[in-house]
């Protein structure tokens, strides 16, 4: 016999409640019953995705994940251990609490506006040895599902805080193709493609691991969210198609922290103890039938707090919360001077882009220079970011001496780099640069970072961070191939710094089209470009460059877009839309039909790849409607790029 959610969502009274990490009036109660039964389901609005909780004979704790029938989790464990004793064995379901969610909100990344609809499930269960009563609570969206523990406070009056780990795994089914890197470069990784019957036991996935289930039954990615007072979670394969989730303190270490924190890598692999409640971030596995679908997903905003409106009045609309484009001096050569960067801050305002990020030589300078180059961008319109270490920052008053050196200067934005760990030591550190950046009205970029987890729709201020492998690094020996992953893979978590477009030795194979395409497909609220302005300034697209915007109001993954092969979007800023293509490694034609178009015609500008040299383009005028079949020739590593307006 099994309890089913959905089924009993329909037939109960309801009334508003609020939650610990959404208080709206959106959430809306069900049935708290007691359960004399082994599994319980929690199913998708559509009913199309399915968790279900297993209770096994030996009263272990397992689940399942499924997508219109077909498994996109496997039986596998469900778990946490606190100071070295493994709750989820010996373990009975007392009751099940169940609730829905139907609410849309503001949204800053591949669209302007978040759905969140669910069905959810608070799981009572008991641990018999231990007789800790803890939560698993599980909800189910259309396009994935997530869970999380939710472990209480001791009873004792003076409680001695408890130390957590993992014990969930995630079981692929058979015949499933699966990317993702190791922690070597911590989340600055080049994805593998294998299958899963080729996973050593012993292999390491930094999250989100996007695999494509067999038999065309659609696409699933594995990460987080609500990363919050808690270390960060990989996966380690254990044999048998199956990944243990595996916290920060766990993870291999990587090189970029190897070589900045020896000091720190004793202690920080030792799980972290926490005062009072344990809950753990969601567990999350999206699903879809397509790429769109996961490239769409609200899932992990959808299970982070909103905003604070002490902070955040306006919430995304907040005065001094300012999306934008950037240029950097690092990757294209420029002057670490003063005049150096009058110069980068002038022509950005020749771009029509935003914002100058400056590099960590502005600490040589004294407070009257950094003062002089603000009020000279700022006559351009532009404003400016600092770069700052993160172990500078690693004290309260050294946080609130950088911000004031910011407030007082007028800088709008800081960098703040070199994490390269998720223990949680490393995770409150963003949190409280958050908040403290916040409370000064400064924007952030995190450089040497792990992934995001929902951060910036708690934080809006975070406007990027890297957590991806970009144009930093010059030995990406096949670049096309990893730009067609990342999309699907790493983009999936969030917005990241890559830091788009180059037109020299760095773009490798690609052509230039290529690197238009990828200001279009690799975004962020804040994109930094790699290229020297003047370079921009100088290209034949410069006029299309200037147009593509940094936030964007709708995005559909094009048909024929393949993980590895392909990345084809079509994207949306106002009445105005952008279809742009990374092509992968191979040469190939495809027909795109503008059927996202309104009625009557569409001015267009083209850019397309010169066949015959990678360094060049063709660029055309033309008109189209939304049946025309506007057919794209594009070289290995080539592009596309075209804005209909």
């Amino acid at each position: 016999m099994t309890t089913n959610i959905e089924h009993q969502l329909s037939h109960c009274s309801r009334r508003t409640f609020l939650s610990s990490t959404l208080a709206t009036p959106a959430i809306v109660a069900g049935l708290t019953a007691l359960v004399r039964t082994k599994d319980v389901k929690v199913s998708s609005p559509n009913g199309n995705v399915q968790f279900q909780l297993v209770a096994g004979d030996a009263k272990e704790l397992g689940y399942r994940v499924t997508f219109k029938n077909n498994a996109v989790i496997d039986l596998a464990q469900l778990g946490i251990i606190i100071d070295d004793v493994d709750l989820s064995k010996n373990v009975d379901v007392i009751k099940v609490e169940t609730y829905r969610i139907d609410e849309h909100y503001q949204s800053r990344g591949v669209h302007s506006r978040a759905l969140n609809r669910c069905n959810g499930g608070k799981i009572e269960v008991k641990h018999s040895a231990s007789g800790t009563n803890y939560t698993i609570e599980v909800r189910a969206f259309n396009d994935g599902i997530a869970f999380r523990y939710v472990v209480p406070a001791n009873s004792q009056p003076a409680e001695k805080p408890r130390a957590p780990d993992e014990a969930s795994s995630f079981a692929i089914p058979a015949g499933s193709t699966l990317w993702f890197h190791d922690f070597e470069g911590h989340y600055e990784g080049v994805h593998a493609k294998k299958e899963i019957g080729d996973v050593k036991p012993g292999e390491w996935a930094a999250v989100p691991m996007t695999f494509k289930l067999p038999n065309a039954k659609g696409y699933a990615s594995i990460t987080e969210a609500a990363l919050i007072n808690y270390a960060g979670m990989g996966l380690q394969a254990n044999g048998n198609r199956t990944f243990r989730a595996r916290l920060g303190h766990a993870q291999p270490v990587s090189y970029p922290f190897r070589l900045r924190y020896k000091e720190d890598i004793e202690r920080l692999a030792k799980p972290a103890s926490i005062s009072g409640t344990i809950t753990t971030p969601w567990r999350v596995v999206m699903v879809g039938a397509d790429l769109n679908t996961l490239v769409n997903s609200d899932i992990i905003s959808n299970l982070s707090p909103p905003p604070d409106a002490k902070i955040f009045p306006a919430g995304l609309n907040t005065e001094w919360l300012k999306p934008g484009r950037s240029v950097w001096k690092y990757l294209d050569g420029g002057e670490n001077t003063l005049d150096g960067m009058k110069e980068f801050s002038q022509l950005a305002g020749q771009l029509g882009f935003e914002y100058n990020l400056v590099e960590g030589f502005w600490q040589r300078w004294p407070e009257t220079q950094l003062k002089e180059l603000v009020e000279f961008s700022r006559q351009h319109k532009v404003g400016i970011w600092l770069w700052k270490h993160s172990r500078d920052l690693r004290t309260s008053e050294n946080r609130r001496a950088f911000f004031k050196v910011c407030n007082d200067a007028g800088v709008v934005g800081a960098k703040i780099d070199f994490f390269d760990h998720e223990a949680k030591e490393i995770i409150d550190l963003y949190q409280v640069l958050l908040k403290d950046s916040a409370e000064a009205k400064i924007m952030v970029d995190f450089h040497g970072a792990n992934k995001p987890a929902g951060e910036a729709r708690t934080w809006p201020n975070e406007m990027t961070r890297e957590g991806i492998r970009g144009l930093e690094y010059r030995n990406t020996a096949t670049r096309a191939q990893h730009n067609t992953t990342l999309p699907f893979t790493r983009m999936l978590a969030g917005h990241a710094d890559y830091s788009v477009m180059h037109f020299g030795e760095r773009r490798r194979e690609t052509s230039w089209a290529h690197q238009i395409a990828s200001a279009v497909i690799i975004s962020a609220p804040v994109l930094i470009y790699g290229a020297h302005p003047k370079n921009i300034l100088e290209n034949p697209a410069v006029e299309l460059i200037k147009s593509i915007p940094s936030v964007w109001d709708e995005t559909i993954v094009l048909p024929g877009s393949e993980i590895g092969e392909i990345a084809s979007f079509a994207r949306r800023n106002g009445h105005t839309w952008f279809v742009a293509i990374m092509n992968g490694p191979n040469t190939r034609t495809v027909k795109t039909p503008p059927s996202f178009l309104g009625r009557g015609q569409s001015q267009a500008m083209l850019v397309r790849d010169r066949m015959d040299d990678a360094a060049a383009l063709e660029i055309e005028e033309s008109k189209h409607v939304r049946t025309d079949q506007i057919p794209i020739e594009m070289r290995a590593g080539g592009g596309f790029v075209g804005r209909f307006s």
